[in-house]
């Protein structure tokens, strides 16, 4: 019988690198192809009259809804340069609950009465469209008998080309106005902290009139080659190994990290670049990273909404560039116990229309001041929505991975460095008369001996971190792989826009009543340091000194993703985000609606493949071995004495044994957890079925991995069907 997994491994092992690929030529520069997929601002001029584009600038710059006679015009021209690039159809393309991108392809031509056909892009097919509501997650916001939802063109992300296809970012809402998506609250929440921070910064600087959030996102994942994924079927239905016995070599040598590449690896990369590029994805790093066959990407920072539509763009390239080079890309969080899993890092930062860095060290005292006012702000914020940060990156997936010995604990503080918590230190001890010196040119020093000068490397880098300052801006650690960025980044936005609200009330109240604002700025920020402090920890954020310390001091600890997610609902969330206008109390209701049911439906999914793993492949395997055992038994007590007979056959009895203990437990393990997964499923409520499934389902599916595991190592390698770690792992 032939053993589909030696078929799976020997394809693998001759697979070559893909020499003819689309790459570009040996002395085309990055400049001549980058964004050429892009309708960008330049190639518009080419395509739209002068007078309608600067309206639509004019507009887009300054938050302000497009007019429908713009839209029209600019239709037009959109249509023009897609079809002189090959397109033949457009889509909306949104960012529904489920995580991913979604899109429905309309052709640029209608019929005229008399049947002939028309090339046509309209203005109004530009502007909304009505994708099916009641068929993306939507928390009980639609029913299928109430189907009608909208999507919208955001003139502020630029269209694209995906083949012969025009792609349109656009938002998407419910009929009754509720965001269905992660784009309308990540605009929401962009806006509020664009008008919270500008209003703050006129304390510093009038010259400042915008204030825009940036994002620069590090993407890891692993690939695998298709051969061995399509032998996997745990892979395939859950992107997780569901079992699998470590491999005798991982990385424990650290040998993978920052390691020549491979070339068949390589020639992936060379192919990904060009693509992303060509859709005006500004990526610059590629490397390896620390677990076998795992790798990162991540490209220079942009505004924080086009930065989260090239993330979800570049994943969608990457599974098709994949492909042709016979590998597969698995974003899943943990596809591998036993060695790292993959987040996504996100940078984020502030920045003004003068071109300062809100979040970076200033060359005078009096911006170190502006400096320090953001930075305690943001630290302020994170103090008080440190469970809502969680809850926004919890996910059945990332659950896997938080806590675990490579990632950051699912408890959410704030490193800072030596340098910079030296500076808030010595704040919070200073005495306002001795802390403010104010010169002729007005210009502010702080501190008991004045701020010192603060570089851009004034810190250390710590991984066990899930929220760290890294000199210039703040590393978002937790947010795993697969995520949409949206969740995290526009919880981060809206937390920090209530807090800056709340500092410029407080300011303004004490400067109205006379009070210097020199003066009022120190004495505010000093006691907001003294509040928040119990977020900073520089520490080890793997010990479990750590978790202890941490429920001390009062912050969320909690480690179950269905509870991190009632986060969304506590009083403090629901006031914040009615105050800031990023969600309402009904669209947060259904976002915790769809966590709770999405966690469910991915944990069931990963039950039912586990028992059909142990049950077509685990123990089937394990049977004809035992079968074999016995069958050498008894063929050794027809040739051997009774003595000989029992000293040669006590390694059998022994496997025997074990085989059949390991079996019996499997089998004893798919009851319990089948029934288990029924209770669940009974539960009343998408939130007490999430509960279930963690609490009942995901125990019972790691004491069935265990066994499982247990008998790969005992089971004749030739027998074992399911492609095994150290294959997974190290075929290129």
């Amino acid at each position: 019988m032939t053993n589909i997994r030696f078929e799976a491994v020997k394809t693998a092992m001759g697979r070559k690198p893909e020499a003819d690929r689309p790459v570009p030529a040996h002395n085309e520069k990055v400049k001549d192809y980058f964004a050429s997929d892009v309708f960008t601002r330049e190639r518009m001029k080419e395509y739209i009259a002068e007078e309608v584009l600067e309206q639509l600038f004019d507009d887009v710059d300054n938050g302000r809804t497009i007019h429908r006679e713009i839209a029209g015009s600019v239709a037009i021209g959109m249509r023009k340069w897609a079809m002189d690039h090959g397109a033949t159809h457009f889509t909306h393309w949104f960012q529904p609950l489920t995580g991913g991108t979604a899109e429905k392809h309309d052709a640029f031509f209608a019929l005229d009465k008399n049947g002939a056909l028309l090339e046509e892009f309209s203005g109004e097919a530009l502007y909304q469209q009505e994708p099916d509501a009641s068929s993306f997650p939507s928390g009980g916001i639609r029913n299928t008998f109430e189907a009608r939802g909208y999507s919208a063109w955001d003139p502020s992300s630029p269209v694209f080309l995906i083949g012969d296809t025009l792609c349109i970012p656009t938002v998407f809402v419910a009929y009754t106005g509720e965001a269905l998506d992660y784009k309308t609250p990540l605009i929401r929440s962009t806006a509020a902290l664009c008008h919270a921070a500008r209003e703050v910064c006129g304390y510093f600087d009038k010259q400042v009139k915008h204030v825009h959030a940036n994002l620069g996102w590090e993407q890891e994942y692993f690939l695998v080659d298709e051969a061995l994924y399509n032998a996997r079927p745990d892979l395939v239905m859950t992107g997780r190994t569901l079992m699998g016995h470590i491999s005798a070599k991982n990385q424990q040598l650290e040998d993978h990290y920052f390691g020549a590449i491979p070339a068949r690896v390589l020639a992936f990369m060379r192919e990904l670049e060009y693509e992303a590029l060509k859709a005006g994805i500004p990526i610059r790093t590629r490397h390896n990273e620390v677990a076998p066959n795992q790798f990162e990407m991540a490209p220079i920072y942009e505004d924080v909404n086009l930065a989260n539509d090239h993330n979800l763009l570049i994943m969608s390239i990457m599974e098709r560039v994949a492909q042709r080079h016979h590998f597969r890309v698995l974003l899943h969080e943990k596809p591998f116990a036993g060695v790292n899993g993959s987040g996504k890092h996100c940078n984020w930062s502030m920045q003004t229309n003068t071109g300062i860095n809100l979040l970076a060290p200033g060359k005078n005292p009096y911006q170190n001041l502006q400096f320090i006012t953001f930075l305690v702000n943001v630290l302020m914020a994170v103090y008080k929505h440190n469970g809502l940060l969680k809850a926004s990156i919890a996910s059945a997936t990332n659950e896997h991975r938080l806590g675990a010995n490579e990632a950051p604990p699912a408890i959410i503080s704030v490193f800072l460095g030596k340098q910079i918590s030296e500076v808030l230190d010595k704040l919070e001890h200073a005495k306002a008369e001795e802390a403010i010196i104010i010169n002729a040119k007005k210009e502010m020093k702080l501190g008991v001996a004045n701020i010192p000068e603060i570089l851009l490397d004034n810190t250390d880098r710590n991984r066990t971190s899930p929220f760290a300052f890294t000199g210039n801006r703040f590393e978002f650690r937790a947010v795993g792989s697969s995520a949409n960025c949206g969740a995290a980044m526009l919880a981060l936005n809206a937390a920090v826009a209530e807090q800056l609200m709340n500092f410029k009330a407080e300011v303004d109240c004490r400067i109205e009543k006379g009070e210097a604002k020199e003066r009022v700025l120190f004495d505010v920020i000093k006691r907001y340091i003294v509040e928040c402090k119990s977020i900073r920890f520089d520490g080890n954020g793997y010990s479990d000194e750590w978790k202890a310390e941490a429920a001390r001091r009062g912050l969320d600890c909690e480690t179950s993703a269905p509870l991190m997610i009632d986060r969304y609902l506590a009083p403090s969330s629901i006031e914040m985000f009615r105050k800031t206008g990023v969600l309402s109390e009904a669209e947060l209701n259904s976002r915790s609606e769809v966590k709770w049911e999405t966690y469910s439906k991915k944990v069931q999914i990963e039950s039912r493949v586990m028992g059909d793993l142990v049950v077509n492949h685990v123990l089937p395997a394990a049977k004809r071995y035992q079968t074999m055992l016995l069958q050498n038994v008894l063929a050794v007590k027809q040739v051997f004495s009774e003595d000989e007979t029992a000293l040669l056959n006590e390694m059998d009895y022994s496997i025997i044994r074990q085989i059949e203990s390991h079996s019996g437990a499997i089998l004893e393990g798919v009851e319990k957890m089948t029934e288990a997964r029924h209770n669940a499923n009974r539960q009343p409520d998408e939130r007490s079925k999430a509960i279930a499934y963690h609490d009942t389902v995901l125990p019972l599916m790691a004491e069935i991995r265990a066994h499982a595991d247990e008998l790969e190592m005992i089971v004749d390698d030739e027998l074992w069907t399911l492609v095994k770690y150290r294959e997974l792992q190290f075929v290129h």
